[in-house]
C-alpha cells in the first residue's frame, strides 16, 4: 500500500509544481494554442494559452512510478511498464500534432493519416507485447478474450489477430474519446480523476481476491496479472490529473492538447484490457461516451437529413456553451454525471463480487 500512496502523491506534485514551469517555458517559447475559426466564439480569448500541457502529466506519472519503486525497493511489473508504454506513446504521436500546430500556425497538426499511422503502431506493438510475458501461473498482461467485469467465456479463446483487432479498436475509442471531451478548461482532466480513481480501487480490490493467493481468495477471484502494480499506476495517473487541474480549471493557464488527451485516453483503454474490464470502460466513461456519440450523432443526422443539425455544435459541451449556459456551469454539471457513471460502474463491480460468494 506504501508504494500506491508515494506514487499518487509524487504525482500530484509533479504537476502541480512542474505545471507552473512548464507555463513559464511555454509562454517565453511563444508556444500558444489556436483556437478553431468555427469554434465558439467565447473561446477566442484563449488563444495564445500555453498547450502541450500533457507532456508535463506524462512526466509526472513515470516519475512517480519510477520514485515510488525505489523508495519501497519493489520491483516494476509487466503490465505496468506496458501500460505506461502505451501512455507516453500516443502522448508522442499527440505532441507531434501539438507541435505541428504551433509551428505552421493553424488548428490542424498532423495529417488523419498520419496520425490515424501513428496510433496504430503504438496500438498494434502495444497489444503483441501484451500477450508475451507470462507470470508463474501462465498469465499474461493482456488475455484472449472480450472482458465486462472478468472474461466472457463464450468471448474467449479469441485468434490472435482479433485480439489485436479488439484492443486497436479499444485504444481509439478511449484516446477519441478523452481528445473530444477536452473542449472545456478542466472537463477531461476532472473527468479523468474519476475514472483512474475507480480503476485504482478496482485493482487493489483485484490485488486483495487475487486468484495468485488461494488462502485469502474468495471463490470469486480474479485471474489478472499484476493488480496491486497497475494500482500504483491508476493512482499516478489520477494525481497527475489532480495537479494538472488546478492550472487547468478556469481561466486555463495551460491546455492539456492532445498530448495529453491521447496518451490518457490510452492509459483508460490499457487499464480495461489489462484489469478484464473492458466493456466496463463504457460505464466508467460514461462521459466520454456521451461526447462521442453526439459527434456522431450529429455528423449522421447531418448527412441523413442533407444540412439539417441535431445540435447546435458538436461535441455536446459546445451546445450548451451556444444555448448560453458558463463554461464553469457546463464542467461541473459534465463531472458530476461523469462521478454519477464512475459511481455506477463500481457499483456494478462490486455487486458482481457479491453476487458470487
Amino acid at each position: 500500500m506504501r508504494t500506491i500512496v508515494i506514487a499518487g502523491a509524487l504525482a500530484l506534485l509533479g504537476t502541480l509544481l512542474g505545471t507552473r514551469l512548464a507555463i513559464t517555458f511555454l509562454v517565453r517559447k511563444g508556444y500558444g494554442q489556436l483556437i478553431r475559426d468555427d469554434g465558439p466564439t467565447s473561446h477566442h480569448t484563449k488563444r495564445g494559452t500555453p498547450t502541450m500541457g500533457g507532456l508535463v502529466i506524462i512526466v509526472a506519472t513515470i516519475a512517480a512510478y519510477a520514485i515510488s519503486h525505489l523508495i519501497t525497493w519493489t520491483r516494476p511489473s509487466a503490465s505496468a511498464v506496458l501500460v505506461l508504454f502505451l501512455f507516453a506513446g500516443l502522448g508522442v504521436v499527440g505532441f507531434l500534432d501539438d507541435f505541428l500546430k504551433i509551428k505552421n500556425q493553424r488548428s490542424l497538426g498532423l495529417r488523419s493519416k498520419a496520425k490515424l499511422l501513428g496510433q496504430s503502431l503504438v496500438a498494434i506493438t502495444f497489444a503483441i507485447l501484451s500477450l508475451q510475458f507470462p507470470d508463474e501461473r501462465g498469465k499474461t498482461p493482456a488475455s484472449d478474450a472480450i472482458s465486462f467485469l472478468r472474461d466472457i467465456d463464450f468471448l474467449s479463446k479469441l485468434p490472435v489477430v482479433v485480439v489485436i483487432i479488439w484492443v486497436m479498436l479499444l485504444i481509439a475509442a478511449a484516446s477519441n474519446g478523452v481528445n473530444l471531451t477536452d473542449g472545456l478548461d478542466g472537463l477531461a482532466a476532472g473527468a479523468c480523476v474519476m475514472i483512474f480513481g475507480a480503476y485504482t480501487l478496482v485493482n487493489i480490490w483485484q490485488y486483495n481476491q487475487s486468484c495468485a493467493y488461494e488462502s485469502s481468495a474468495g471463490p470469486k477471484c480474479y485471474e489478472v496479472r499484476d493488480p496491486y502494480d497497475l494500482a500504483v499506476v491508476a493512482i499516478a495517473l489520477a494525481g497527475a490529473c489532480f495537479g494538472f487541474l488546478w492550472w487547468n480549471a478556469e481561466p486555463a493557464k495551460i491546455f492539456m492538447g492532445d498530448t495529453g488527451s491521447l496518451s490518457l485516453g490510452g492509459a483508460l483503454a490499457g487499464m480495461a484490457i489489462f484489469t478484464r474490464t473492458e466493456l466496463l470502460l463504457i460505464i466508467l466513461g460514461g462521459l466520454l461516451v456521451i461526447e462521442v456519440a453526439s459527434v456522431i450523432l450529429q455528423v449522421g443526422f447531418f448527412k441523413a437529413t442533407k444540412g439539417r443539425r441535431l445540435f447546435k455544435m458538436s461535441p455536446l459541451h459546445h451546445h450548451f456553451e451556444l444555448l448560453g449556459w458558463q463554461q464553469v456551469t457546463i464542467v461541473m454539471r459534465f463531472w458530476i454525471v461523469a462521478g454519477l457513471f464512475v459511481a455506477a460502474g463500481l457499483g456494478i463491480f462490486y455487486a458482481e463480487w457479491v453476487a458470487g460468494t
